[in-house]
């Protein structure tokens, strides 16, 4: 069996909020897998916080930009890691983090990016090392995505904003339309929003992750099946709760923030009165600085005794 470690049972609490003593159970149920130790706990109806992010504390700026593509547009999101907060709220930083999100708009990849050439006439990649070398601190481009509508608007949000188009969180959202341009951009900047608030796992259900929807099926009919109900009632009641996790999920079937009276789909719909127009939300990007990434954890006390040894 493996070790049940105090730090892995920290761990299974910070994610689930549960009590220690249940965490414990749950890892040794499971063999010390944090996943499985999850669900679980979720299966038991212990789990306060199931669905909890974990946290991250990498530094930098996550930037969007866009601009007029054809008869649409199209835009990007880029994450640009530093060691430091202080440094994410540098002049030269921020600059040099906007130009690199503008030049990821026409980048197919992060690769291409780093290629690409700025005003100045370097590459990303040189411009990073040359400004690593002024600051004086480590950086990166950690991850970019884009979007495009054509016909239509991609929408800008940051959430958390250091400076105009950058923060904490940016999202873009697009939507397809031949409809009035500004009637799409405030439909598309409040979708935004919405976005950031609620993190949906994708557009539409067909999109949804499968493993996902598996191991959700799994959960809920393994907590059905302890209420001791019969195998059909337990099915119907598994299909209930996969019904509300779509809504919970999925952007366009989700409640919309802004007018909880609506769906996403149904605000989208509403919105083609006034655009004179079909509208049609094809997808998002959600980036969150520093999300999935694990910070160091400093020891200064042991660090000063090792300096101190010599």
């Amino acid at each position: 069996m493996a070790e049940i470690t105090a730090a892995l049972v920290k761990e299974l609490r910070e994610k689930t909020g549960a009590g220690m003593m249940d965490c414990k159970k749950a890892l040794a149920e499971t063999n010390g897998d944090l996943e499985a130790a999850i669900d679980w706990l979720r299966t038991k109806g212990l789990s306060k916080a199931a669905k909890k992010a974990d946290r991250v504390t990498a530094e930098g700026l996550v930037a969007v930009a866009a601009r007029t593509r054809g008869a649409g547009m199209a835009a990007s999101a880029v994450e640009v890691n530093s060691e430091t907060d202080f440094v994410a709220r540098n002049a030269q930083f921020q600059a040099a983090v906007a130009e690199i999100a503008g030049l990821a708009v026409d980048a197919d990849d992060l690769a291409g990016l780093l290629a690409a050439k700025t005003a100045a006439g370097t590459s990303v990649s040189d411009t990073l090392t040359n400004l690593i070398a002024t600051i004086g601190e480590n950086m990166s481009v950690r991850r970019m995505a884009t979007l495009s509508a054509d016909p239509g608007v991609v929408s800008l949000y940051v959430h958390n904003a250091a400076a105009e188009n950058m923060g904490k969180i940016g999202v873009l959202v697009a939507l397809k339309s031949a409809g009035d341009k500004a009637v799409l951009e405030e439909l598309g900047r409040k979708i935004a929003m919405h976005v950031a608030a609620t993190a949906p796992a994708a557009t539409t259900e067909a999109e949804v992750d499968p493993a996902l929807v598996a191991r959700e099926r799994e959960v809920f009919a393994a907590s059905a099946r302890e209420s001791g109900k019969p195998d059909n009632i337990i099915e119907k009641m598994v299909e209930g709760r996969i019904r509300k996790f779509f809504e919970e999920v999925v952007l366009l079937k989700q409640s919309f923030v802004l007018d909880p009276d609506k769906t996403v789909a149904e605000a989208v719909k509403a919105a083609e009165k006034d655009a004179g127009a079909p509208v049609e939300l094809t997808g998002f990007v959600r980036m969150v600085l520093g999300e999935g990434v694990e910070k160091k954890q400093e020891d200064f006390a042991a660090e000063v005794a090792a300096a101190a040894k010599g």
